[in-house]
Formats: C-alpha cells, sequence, structure tokens
C-alpha cells in the first residue's frame, strides 16, 4: 500500500523564496473626510457671515426632509438592501482606495515562491491574506490543489457577487440623492401653502417661509455634498476592487498551471492601467 503522507511530505521542500506578506490593511483616507469637512465649513461660514445662524435651523424643515429622503429610499429598496448601504457609507468616507499595482507585485511574489518549491509552500503565506478574504479564498484553491478551472469558475462567481452587491449599496446613494432635492421642493410647497393660508395672521408668515426656503437647501445640501459624493467615492473603491480581484484571480490560475511568474507578470501588465504597470522582473 503506498503511503500518500510520506510520499507528499518527500516532495515538499520549504520554501526558499520571500513569501509574499499578504495585503496591508486599508489606510485611512482623509480626502473624502476632508472634502466634507470643507463645504460644510465654507456653508457655516457663509451663513455666520450673514449674522443669523439660528434661522438657518427649523425643526420641520428637517422633518421633512430627512424623514422623507429615508422613506422615500425605503420604499425603493427592501429593509437589508438599505441596511447594507449603511457601513458601505462609512466605508467611502474612511476607505482608501488599494493600489492594483502593489496587489500584483504580492501575486508576483506568491508565484514566484510556487515555482521555486511548490504550491503548497504558499500555505505558509495564508494566515499572512486575511486582510484581504478574497485573496486568501484564491491561494488557499491553489493549495487545496483544486482544478484551475473549478478555481476560476469559483472566484468568478464570488467576484461578480461582490461588484452586484457593492452596485446596489451605490444605487441607494443615488437614489437618496435623486430624492432629497425632491423633499426640499415638497417642504417648499407645503411652507407656502401655510404661508397663504395664515396670510391674516402675520405671525404665521415668517415660520412658514422658514420652512419654505429652508426644505430647499437641506436637501440640496443633502444631494450635493453627502449622498452623491459618497455614490462616486463607493463606485471608485468598487471598480478598483473588481481589478484587483482580477489581478488575485490571475495570479491564482497561473500558479495552479505552475507557469513562469514572468509571464504572469506580461499578463497582469494587460490588464493594469499604463501608470500602474510593473517591472518585477526588469
Amino acid at each position: 500500500m503506498v503511503n500518500l503522507t510520506s510520499n507528499r511530505a518527500r516532495r515538499y521542500r520549504p520554501p526558499t523564496a520571500p513569501v509574499a506578506a499578504g495585503p496591508e490593511p486599508r489606510g485611512f483616507d482623509v480626502a473624502t473626510l476632508l472634502g466634507l469637512a470643507g463645504a460644510a465649513c465654507l456653508v457655516a461660514l457663509a451663513i455666520g457671515l450673514g449674522g443669523t445662524p439660528g434661522a438657518f435651523v427649523d425643526l420641520p424643515a428637517i422633518l421633512i426632509v430627512l424623514g422623507g429622503t429615508a422613506a422615500v429610499t425605503l420604499m425603493s429598496f427592501s429593509l437589508e438592501d438599505v441596511a447594507r448601504a449603511q457601513p458601505m457609507m462609512i466605508r467611502a468616507l474612511v476607505t482608501r482606495i488599494q493600489d492594483p499595482a502593489t496587489a500584483a507585485r504580492e501575486m508576483l511574489l506568491l508565484a514566484e515562491t510556487a515555482r521555486q518549491n511548490t504550491p503548497l509552500a504558499l500555505q505558509a503565506a495564508l494566515p499572512k491574506l486575511r486582510h484581504d478574504p478574497f485573496q486568501h479564498r484564491a491561494v488557499s484553491l491553489v493549495v487545496d490543489g483544486a482544478p484551475v478551472e473549478e478555481i476560476e469558475r469559483v472566484m468568478t462567481y464570488e467576484m461578480q457577487a461582490t461588484m452586484a452587491r457593492q452596485a446596489k449599496s451605490a444605487g441607494v446613494l443615488h437614489r437618496a440623492a435623486e430624492i432629497a432635492p425632491a423633499m426640499g421642493l415638497i417642504g417648499t410647497l407645503v411652507g407656502l401653502v401655510q404661508m397663504l393660508g395664515g396670510l391674516d395672521d402675520p405671525a404665521t408668515i415668517g415660520p412658514s417661509m422658514s420652512v419654505a426656503l429652508l426644505t430647499t437647501l437641506y436637501g440640496a445640501l443633502l444631494a450635493n455634498m453627502v449622498f452623491a459624493p459618497l455614490a462616486s467615492k463607493l463606485e471608485r473603491i468598487a471598480e478598483v476592487e473588481a481589478l484587483i480581484n482580477q489581478i488575485y484571480v490571475l495570479g491564482a490560475l497561473s500558479i495552479g498551471r505552475q507557469e513562469n511568474p514572468r509571464r504572469l507578470q506580461m499578463l497582469l501588465n494587460t490588464v493594469l492601467p499604463p501608470e500602474n504597470r510593473i517591472r518585477h522582473f526588469d
């Protein structure tokens, strides 16, 4: 009877090339927060220079715009979709977009290790790849000896599912950006009706006019300073992540086929933008 365990142990050699350290945790991106804070400060400064900051705070207007936007957005999606969009909004605020060139170099290091030893040698790198579950799963399939066709099929399905979830979350933000100005317009009409209905009482004209104007202001600020920029940032993150995941899939397939890492570099450079192309072996 053949001892498969001992044969496998004899075939395995300790890695002689440095194993990739794996992606670092995504850094904190201050650009979005600085932009949001800068725009808010400019608006606050303009209000403060007018000398009447309190006139720009109106509870009925806030309820119409915030409450109405949340309610109508919820009508357009399921509760799960809206709940899933909340952490994605925070992610868009603080997440720094990854560098595709760094991901390509990491896969080349893994490919070199597998080429000089065996794909089983990549098992030592798996704990260091947990920062990116997609990359960890792709390399795990290679280490487990899964057929190349199965690796491509499984990872492609996962990549498509991830892109669909991100697109839906961005769609929630885009929908909120469309609804907020509309709720501002509705609040304006409500305020005008209240004002016209109380012309015989001068004391009601001021509050009604305040609702009419402030709802439009709140809706415009929410749509153009919060929801629309966050949706654009989230789409940009999804676009770069799709490219990086494609790099991981190409690298895993190349390692599974036991191809020369130089060929993998050439293949990766075909999908990388010109400014991100790498020359690891040059």
